[in-house]
């Protein structure tokens, strides 16, 4: 899986960029850790739980989920080094702040809330870049 910052659409990368600096801000640290995936690297996340060990992570095979088209990433909060993964509370922080700079956040997702994760989609559904649409370069 790509950990690429330059992997997101560019819109996307500023985004994320206020993101990091709102968090900073707020005196939480974030690292960026998953952008860009490759269908094969989803469908490896999807299997995860379901027909190989570990916990379910995700609900999007490969196609269906906006890290394969550059326009997701997931993060976590640090501290002292190390992501917290254990702090729900500072996710939360995290989620709130990425909403206020225009992010869609995984917490609020219905099914399987997915705390590290934010995507900005310029109002395209998956339906529509599996057809070919693609948001604007800039």
């Amino acid at each position: 899986m790509g950990n690429k910052f330059t992997d997101l659409h560019p819109h996307l990368q500023k985004l994320a960029t206020e993101h990091i600096k709102k968090c900073k801000e707020a005196g939480i640290d974030i690292t960026i850790f998953s952008t860009y995936r490759t269908f094969e690297e989803q469908d490896k996340l999807y299997a995860q739980g379901r027909t190989t060990p570990g916990k379910i992570v995700t609900n999007a095979k490969g196609g269906s989920s906006y890290h394969n088209y550059g326009l997701a990433y997931d993060c976590a909060p640090v501290i002292n080094g190390q992501c917290a993964w254990d702090r729900l509370d500072l996710f939360k922080k995290v989620g709130v702040i990425g909403k206020q700079v225009g992010l869609t956040w995984g917490g609020d997702f219905p099914r399987l809330r997915d705390y590290p994760h934010f995507q900005y989609t310029f109002g395209l559904a998956i339906a529509d870049l599996k057809a070919g649409k693609r948001p604007p370069e800039k």
